[in-house]
């Protein structure tokens, strides 16, 4: 006698199911350490506004009427955004890398622009969760009025992206920890204290002026800082035009570098 014929459905799978466990586990991998990954940046950037802001609010005034405490928030605001931004991607790959783990995100019909997507949103998420920190902490330090909200978000929004894309490939190119923190210490840190979080650029000889415009971070910084103040060193238009391009070149580079398997496969 014939053996009755089966049939069994199995249930669809949502073609973005991958990209959502990984973003899920990127950001759930920062927020279960949230002491460690938020509230240790937002606590560095409070005792930097402590310092600064009583040594020289009280001598330095920027665009002729905004105190220094008001000018640095912004700055401050938006350089933990980009550093946080950038060690997330960056930590979470060269970790995968050498722990050997990265096997198991490689595995999975996973494609390279869902992967790509999935470590830059959830460095976008870190990012803007310190800078609301920092921004939530620096409220009872001065009176802070956002005239260009949407500015604001735009510029916060794109200066994750290109962190978490700058981070996605130092995690791909470095082998170790002192790779990353060689990107880290000579290319991250220095574009950042150098782009105007604690200075208008009007303030430098004119030779350091153009130097600063050469910057991309000053683009950022200062774009950020037009939504509270409506007053900037440059147009934001200028700064939104340069900061759309400058990730429009990293997310091509990183998608080509992830479409190879540059460093990832053997």
């Amino acid at each position: 006698m014939p053996e009755p014929h089966v049939e069994v459905q199995a249930g669809a799978v949502s073609p973005l199911t991958g990209f959502r466990t990984l973003l899920y586990k990127e950001v759930l991998r920062f927020w279960k350490v949230s002491f460690q990954t938020v509230m240790a940046p937002v606590l560095n950037a409070v005792l930097f506004l402590l310092i600064f802001s009583h040594v020289l609010d009280r001598h330095v005034t920027v665009y002729g009427e905004i105190g220094y405490t008001a000018f640095l928030v912004p700055g401050l605001v938006m350089m933990s955004l980009l550093q946080n931004a950038f060690a997330n991607s960056s930590s979470s790959l060269i970790q995968s890398k050498i722990t050997g783990n990265i096997i198991f995100v490689l595995l999975p019909p996973l494609s390279y622009r869902e992967f790509y997507a999935a470590y830059v949103i959830a460095a976008v998420l870190r990012g803007l969760f310190v800078g609301t920190g920092v921004l939530l902490v620096s409220i009872p330090f001065v009176d802070l009025h956002v005239a260009h909200p949407l500015w604001v978000l735009a510029f916060a929004l794109m200066g994750g992206a290109i962190l978490g894309s700058l981070g996605v490939i130092a995690g791909i190119w470095a082998e170790k920890f002192d790779q990353l923190a060689a990107f880290q210490n000579f290319l991250i840190m220095p574009l950042t204290m150098l782009s105007g979080v604690f200075y208008s650029i009007h303030s430098l000889p004119p030779l350091w002026q153009d130097v600063s415009h050469v910057n991309p971070f000053f683009f950022m910084i200062d774009g950020f800082r037009y939504g509270f103040f409506g007053q900037s060193d440059v147009s934001p238009w200028l700064s939104f035009g340069v900061v759309g391009l400058c990730f429009v070149l990293l997310a091509a580079l990183t998608l080509a570098m992830l479409a190879r398997g540059y460093k990832l496969r053997g």
